[in-house]
């Protein structure tokens, strides 16, 4: 398989971060052909999909596209799938998965359409080579993704295996983590410029100030992960991957910043896992973490954004007690963040309006299933705020 050739490229998503990604994609200088609530569809070469699998912070997977066919039946995925030259895509020696979405009236059990493609990938092999690669379910080595809609099959690498949405810095995760590449999307989609302060207060496990770090200095995920899927297929050069590399590679961490990125949380064992995850990202010396209540956070005079991830009342008995917290925060913002974008990052629109601020902006984001808002202030002294 050739690293220049143009391709489909689908670079999967969360429900909700599809806007972000696209956002990413068009940045980096790749056109966005579609989007669906959990996909993009670009296009680029192989060594493209390397670099988004590198360089992406809202994504998931990224999938580069390998042909297309009609099967209505199994034996028709069979006998398409076994044309495809397999032994230039997967190493006869290495080990394969297969993942897939399956809508077929033929097919009750996505398992027998995987196990119909791998018996075609692997009865090729054999013919061919007398050998082939090892089969299983985890998604460390090759990926092979087939989306069979109907009568109409796509067959396509998945180039990540493991999924982009941990970044790979977070060594412990706290308590009702917020997932790295949600956090990347909030930051981003806010309108926060990289250059103004960053204040993070009920920081928790620390996520939206270690990823507002890693934008302000343009450290990439890929920094911290090892292991791609497309590393373990026939085609892949470890010679083009450090090229890759070389030119999106952060050599020097600045010591200091022009800004102030600020953490705080009221219990201290909560910052301590956060100044782990921190000095994990190597941004740590980037941060200002304290132990304090919300109210008591500093607010460095200037302008920057002030961002919010409160409990949103998933368990009974909460409610009550969470109104007055989101009443406490919509004081604090107005009384003492004057100049600032404030973010609340809320799955209750109720709480929501206990802010007592008027929204300019409501975001929408899943958080997992859960249906959520990024809430933004313009927090301006006297009438504006009410």
């Amino acid at each position: 398989m050739d690293l220049d050739t143009k391709n489909k490229i689908v670079v999967s998503c969360s429900p909700g971060l599809a806007e972000a990604v696209s956002n990413e994609l068009r940045e980096l200088g790749f056109e966005v052909e579609k989007t669906d609530p959990k996909a993009v569809v670009t296009s680029g070469t192989f060594r493209d999909a390397m670099k988004l699998n590198y360089v992406l912070r809202t994504a998931n997977r990224v999938f580069f596209h390998i042909d297309s066919f009609r099967a209505i039946h199994p034996n028709h995925l069979y006998k398409n799938a076994k044309k495809i030259e397999w032994e230039n895509i997967l190493q006869p020696d290495g080990y394969f998965s297969i993942d897939s979405f399956v809508k077929n009236k033929f097919i009750r059990d996505t398992r027998f359409a995987n196990l119909k493609l791998k018996d075609a990938i692997a009865d090729r092999f054999m013919e061919i080579m007398d050998k082939r690669p090892d089969t299983g379910s985890e998604k460390n080595e090759a990926v092979i993704f087939m989306r069979w809609m109907n009568e109409d099959v796509e067959l396509f690498i998945d180039t990540s295996g493991q999924t982009l949405a941990k970044h790979g810095y977070r060594k412990n995760p706290g308590a009702a983590p917020l997932m790295e590449n949600l956090a990347a999307a909030m930051i981003r989609e806010s309108k926060w410029d990289k250059t103004s302060h960053f204040v993070n207060p009920m920081c928790g496990s620390g996520t939206l100030a270690i990823e507002a770090a890693l934008l302000a200095i343009g450290k990439y995920p890929g920094d911290y992960r090892g292991n791609y899927a497309f590393q373990h297929l026939q085609s892949y050069q470890s010679e083009a991957w450090d090229e890759i590399k070389k030119g999106l590679e952060i050599h020097e961490i600045p010591e200091k910043l022009d800004f102030k990125t600020i953490a705080s949380d009221r219990d201290g064992n909560v910052i301590d896992i956060a100044k782990e995850n921190a000095k994990a990202a190597g941004v740590d010396h980037l941060i200002d973490f304290q132990v304090c209540d919300f109210e008591e956070t500093e607010i460095p005079k200037g302008s920057g954004v002030i961002m919010f991830n409160p409990a949103y009342g998933e368990r009974m008995g909460e409610l009550e007690q969470l109104e007055e917290t989101y009443g406490l925060i919509g004081d604090f913002m107005k009384q003492n963040c004057h100049g600032y974008l404030g973010y609340i990052f809320t799955g209750n629109m109720e709480l929501g309006k206990r802010v007592g601020l008027r929204t300019k902006r409501k975001i929408p984001f899943f958080n997992g299933k859960i249906e959520c808002r990024l809430l933004e202030y313009e927090l301006y002294k006297g009438k504006a705020d009410s």
